[in-house]
């Protein structure tokens, strides 16, 4: 999940793995158009849902109100996780962090898109790699 700023910088918020899922819940629940972009950049299993029929599944299936407001408490641990490590963490913290966060996802993306996640440069992100690779 991203956003494109006013200079058509990408900045990416968010990603979701296998078994994982990703919304604009303020765009779902203001019911207006997002700003956010959702890109899957792997053969993806896509689900959409209108905002009247969810709220039918709340009222009606106990169980779907629960496991969903569950997965969106989660979702929102890690998202105020990730706000409080961009505050208070170094950025070589904040890369290690992704790493446990997204540990198969580190080869997968392209390095633009992991550097533009921690708010730095490709060019910054192939130096803090290789200062960690002497590290270890």
């Amino acid at each position: 999940m991203y956003v494109i700023d006013q200079a058509g910088k990408e900045h990416n918020l968010q990603f979701a793995a296998e078994n994982d899922w990703i919304a604009d819940l303020a765009s779902f629940y203001s019911e207006k158009p997002s700003s956010l972009y959702i890109e899957a950049i792997e053969p993806s299993t896509i689900l959409q849902i209108k905002h009247d029929d969810l709220l039918h599944l709340y009222i009606n299936y106990p169980k779907f109100d629960r496991n969903f407001r569950i997965i969106a408490e989660r979702k929102y641990i890690e998202l105020q996780n990730r706000v409080l490590q961009a505050i208070s963490n170094t950025t070589e913290e904040r890369y290690e962090n992704f790493l446990e966060q997204y540990p198969h996802l580190n080869n997968r993306l392209p390095n633009t898109q992991i550097a533009s996640y921690l708010g730095i440069t490709p060019e910054f992100l192939s130096k803090i790699r290789k200062d960690l690779a002497h590290k270890h």
